[in-house]
């Protein structure tokens, strides 16, 4: 008689997928090529800023038009970044990073080849939207692929590569600007792109898909974010532009966003199956990570906003000189990340980021008494100072922000915590952008004043009378 084996085999259980399964240099290579996707996504964010007047002029575009080159890309990412969560446990971290790659190739081509500031506005608008797929989810992988030392590596590379990329678009699209033509700041884009698009699928899963996610999507959830983070993101972007709720189309957008608010947070709280949790700021000390991240954003984006325009407004360089200007920034960058990374495994992290802080300050203190003749070397302390202080403020805060969270979990984590870099980048923008205005209409107003006086003065001379 047989056994009940042979006539009943037994069944085989799935064991689920864990990244720990991955050799050491599997890991090492999906990493890599993540996080040189998510550098070219970042860079494609400032690339533009030093050739705004060479892509305005390629398109016959306006003064107020060109600027959307870079706010429909901004609006498109923030949106982006927090639903990166919900997207790589539906469709796989593998799967939506390849698409990403292969959409922000299209985009790139579209961008180069765009006939109309209204077709370039739309072409940014999709290459931001899938970039934005790409920058949190390095966060969330690295994470969970590496434990121990190699984990402490992940703050230092991906905050060299986060804020690197911001630092260096305007060298490099000044570069490319002066020396081929301001196309070719998407097209460089081609060749990398389809590189990630090929290596992924080769290099395998990090994680399982769980497509049923689709079918129970809260749409009201997804409209909601996107109304509300995109509607804040125009907000704060053409504000300053349009003296803010002086301006009719400003006060409905904003009110747009501010009634989508509450239906997404409504939705956060209440649905059943929300897009994006934030039970992430359950834990302090992730709530304090992100306080901080939205001050570092201010700085980062805020310090490389402004230095383009004033080498180009008040001292009339070029591209290519703004960009080797700027550079200076990147490379202390780099050397900065090894330090960074030293030192928040030897000492309390809070004394690394205190630090950090500090030196930035001081950077910023350097850069305040910027005048009319300053160049290369006058700005060279202050920036130098500021690109060193800033991992040393982004590491430790990466690691306070990200440790200690389950895979699940992570992800949310992740984008909420770069949600608030891109939120502090764009509030920074709109402040210092609102100064400008304000300085310049002030200063306007002062010298008419003075011209105004001057005639009607007493001690003008005239005319003697001719004697008869």
């Amino acid at each position: 008689m047989s056994s009940n084996s042979a006539v009943f085999p037994l069944k085989t259980v799935a064991v689920p997928f864990s990244p720990a399964s991955l050799s050491e240099r599997r890991k090492l290579m999906i990493f890599a090529v993540m996080a040189f996707g998510q550098f070219m996504a970042l860079l494609d964010t400032q690339i533009v800023a030093a050739s705004l007047n060479s892509i305005q002029a390629g398109l016959s575009a306006g003064p107020d038009e060109i600027a959307w080159v870079q706010t429909a890309y901004l609006m498109a990412e923030i949106v982006m970044i927090p639903l990166a969560a919900f997207l790589s446990q539906a469709l796989s971290t593998r799967w939506l990073f390849t698409g990403s790659a292969i959409l922000f190739t299209l985009a790139s081509i579209l961008c180069g080849m765009a006939w109309s500031i209204q077709s370039m506005t739309v072409f940014r608008a999709i290459q931001g939207f899938v970039g934005g797929a790409m920058v949190p989810t390095v966060f969330a992988t690295g994470f969970m692929l590496f434990t121990g030392k190699k984990r402490a590596l992940i703050p230092a590379v991906l905050g060299v590569t986060s804020t690197l990329a911001p630092s260096l678009g305007p060298t490099i699209g000044g570069w490319i600007t002066d020396t081929v033509d301001w196309r070719w700041l998407f097209f460089i884009n081609v060749v990398p792109g389809t590189m990630i698009a090929i290596l992924m699928p080769i290099l395998g899963k990090v994680d399982e898909p769980n497509l049923s996610m689709l079918k129970r999507i809260d749409w009201l959830h997804v409209v909601s974010l996107a109304l509300f983070l995109g509607a804040m993101q125009y907000c704060l972007e053409e504000g300053p532009r349009y003296q803010w709720f002086e301006d009719e189309t400003i006060r409905v957008v904003a009110f747009v966003s501010f009634i989508a608010g509450l239906v997404f947070f409504e939705r956060s709280f209440y649905s059943k199956s929300p897009v994006l949790k934030l039970t992430p700021f359950r834990k302090l000390m992730f709530t304090a990570a992100c306080a901080l991240n939205v001050i570092i954003g201010v700085g980062i984006y805020g310090s490389t906003y402004l230095t383009p325009i004033f080498l180009g407004r008040v001292r009339d360089f070029s591209s290519l000189q703004i960009g080797t200007t700027v550079f200076v920034t990147g490379i202390f960058m780099t050397f900065g990340a090894p330090l960074a990374a030293r030192l928040t495994t030897v000492i309390d992290q809070r004394i690394v980021m205190g630090a950090g802080f500090a030196i930035f300050a001081v950077s910023s203190l350097l850069l305040s008494g910027i005048g009319p003749d300053w160049g290369f070397w006058e700005l060279l302390p202050g920036q130098a100072l500021r690109g060193f202080a800033v991992l040393l403020c982004i590491v430790p805060t990466v690691g306070m922000a990200l440790n200690g969270f389950a895979p699940a979990e992570l992800r949310y984590a992740s984008g909420l915590f770069n949600l608030m870099r891109n939120f502090g980048g764009a509030v920074g923008i709109a402040a210092i952008t609102t100064g400008l205005q304000d300085f310049t209409r002030i200063h306007a107003e002062r010298m008419s004043e003075t011209l105004a006086h001057a005639d009607t003065a007493p001690w003008r001379p005239r005319l003697r009378a001719s004697p008869r």
